[in-house]
């Protein structure tokens, strides 16, 4: 407590010599009401240990004040709850409590207080009156006990001009990625454009978890009109550099679907982004059925005459995502019904978004795969609408099998799929080991990367799907024939994010140990050395334990269990 008391009366004299330097007196035009004012303000419990007493007590004295009772007042006033505070911190400590616990709870006090008290049109007027930036506030935003304070003062008085500066002393002190809540970012273009940077560099730096960093910077983004605007053009810019261009086109992608989803009508910023202003009725049509999400004969027809002209528009008008989700809904979602007359029209404005490339001529594209990709969907298209059943398909499966190997009708067949194996009543009146729709995934999986993460929520769906109206043994079969199709899907390449949902069911206790202990047994069958150490942290802990592998262990080491704990436990680092 001497040094602290030490700093407090080297502080009391710096500002006392201030005092007397600036020495010059002001004109006071009502003294009567300066004296009155001051003295209200002395008359406040201990007023002599606020920052802005020496510039009261200046005022006083210029206005003719009575030392002697301002020296009553402050007196009379003085409670010492600060000294009073350190006083019991340090009996504290001295009976035996750590001095951390003991910061923490004064802190903890202290904030309580702060929130229940702040005035924050008293705190805008430290601007006024001390017309700089106070020395304890550029200390305060050292500590992130004090940081999180302002973070939740923010939240709570957004239009407080202290607050919002604070806000910024933060945001250059590099602590952006701090701030969380995008209402206290988005008050100021400086704050929010480094706190978009920090949420852009997470994406880019994020692997297996990217759709959580893509989720977290989408809703970042979309909190206002004006951070959705301003993010997608940073987005649309950073799009066209040549190197990580299709990474960030994809970002403004998947904001665009994080604000549909929030039921913003964002077509035109949309298309405002996307080149090809000449063509006006191809726009307006697109325009037209995005901002309904629905497609229409009328405007498809225009879409379709314009792209069968000599000189099409630009092919990525029909890349829009919504629009090519609606095409992929419209043709092989189970229950949709096309106008016999404009089906080819769809056909072809899909296949014509997938297959055909800008040439090095503009105005003349490359239609090389056109043809193929549009009898592929043409007989996809036939197989998903004809209602035919399990035994039936079976006939088809060579030619689902030949026009899988097209990225678009793969994505066709996988919501096809989707769509009949969620129906209720779908494995109840299945009579297959594996029915040929499931099958069909393993040709998916096996032929298209960019659809694992897809497929993995479909079967994760399935999995944990309620068939309470199954036997026991039957659902356990069941889940059994899906663990098939996410080993198959981890052979092909979708190691990690398999892996943890397995890994989270064990953990979670909520799913048959013999399901588990299944699984391993045919990732342990798959699976050859060198492994990677992410690998290993995830499947040796299964492996290891003894509830699910003890039956599966023979005595030495040659069976697949004590193998394959033997060389991770030679050749990766254990934790």
């Amino acid at each position: 407590m001497p040094s602290q008391y030490e700093e407090e009366r080297v502080w009391e004299g710096s500002n006392h010599n201030q005092y007397e330097e600036e020495g010059a007196e002001d004109v006071i035009d009502n003294p009567e009401e300066v004296l009155q004012e001051c003295l209200e303000k002395f008359k406040t419990p201990d007023y002599i240990m606020e920052p802005g007493i020496f510039g009261q007590l200046k005022r006083y004295f210029q206005a003719g004040g009575n030392p002697e009772q301002v020296i009553e007042q402050l007196s009379i006033n003085y409670n010492g709850v600060a000294q009073m505070a350190n006083l019991l911190a340090e009996w504290l400590i001295l009976g035996g409590v750590k001095v951390t616990e003991v910061q923490a709870m004064v802190e903890n006090h202290l904030k309580d207080m702060i929130l229940k008290t702040f005035d924050p049109k008293k705190a805008d007027t430290i601007f006024t009156e001390e017309g700089e930036t106070p020395a304890w506030l550029t200390e305060m935003i050292e500590h992130p006990t004090w940081r999180s304070l302002i973070y939740r003062l923010a939240e709570e008085y957004p239009d407080c001009l202290m607050l919002n500066f604070t806000i910024k002393l933060i945001s250059d002190a590099g602590f952006q990625g701090e701030i969380t809540s995008i209402s206290t970012a988005a008050q100021q273009i400086e704050v929010f454009s480094r706190v978009l940077k920090s949420a852009i560099v997470g994406f880019l730096q994020s692997s297996d978890d990217w759709q959580n960093s893509v989720n977290e910077c989408a809703k970042m983004v979309c909190h206002g009109a004006h951070t959705y605007v301003y993010s997608q053009v940073i987005v649309h810019i950073l799009s066209q550099e040549p190197r990580g261009g299709a990474i960030m086109k994809r970002l403004g992608q998947e904001i665009t679907r994080c604000a549909q989803q929030s039921g913003h009508d964002v077509t035109p910023i949309t298309l405002a982004l996307t080149a090809g202003e000449s063509w006006r009725g191809a726009r307006t049509a697109l325009a037209a059925m995005l901002s309904r999400g629905a497609l229409n004969p009328a405007d498809i027809s225009v879409l379709f005459r314009a792209y069968t002209q000599p000189e099409p528009p630009p092919v990525h008008l029909l890349r829009i995502p919504q629009f090519l989700e609606l095409l992929v809904d419209a043709l092989f979602k189970s229950g949709s019904k096309l106008n016999p007359e404009h089906k080819s029209k769809y056909m072809y404005l899909l296949a014509y978004a997938a297959s055909v490339c800008e040439g090095v001529t503009p105005g003349r594209p490359v239609k090389d795969e056109l043809k193929a990709t549009v009898q592929a969907i043409e007989k996809i298209h036939a197989v998903c609408s004809s209602s035919a059943s399990s035994s039936e398909l079976i006939a088809e499966l060579p030619t689902l099998y030949h026009c899988i190997r097209f990225p678009v009708v793969g994505m066709g067949v996988l919501v096809w799929v989707e769509c009949v194996v969620t129906e209720p009543s779908y494995f109840k009146l299945c009579t297959e080991h594996c029915p040929v729709h499931l099958a069909l995934l393993d040709e998916v999986a096996s032929c298209h990367q960019l659809l694992h993460h897809r497929l993995l929520r479909l079967l994760i769906q399935l999995f944990e799907s309620p068939q309470d109206e199954l036997e026991i043994l039957v659902q356990l079969e069941l889940k059994k024939m899906l663990l098939d199709r996410m080993v198959n899907l981890l052979s092909r390449g979708c190691v990690v994010p398999v892996l943890r949902y397995i890994k989270q069911c064990w953990q979670r206790g909520d799913t048959d140990i013999s399901l588990i202990r299944y699984f391993i047994t045919e990732v342990l069958d798959a699976i050859a050395p060198p492994y990677t150490q992410e690998f290993v942290q995830l499947v040796l802990p299964m492996v290891e334990n003894e509830e699910i592998t003890g039956t599966m262990r023979a005595e030495g080491e040659n069976d697949p269990v004590s193998e394959f704990i033997v060389h991770c436990k030679a050749h990766y680092v254990v934790t």
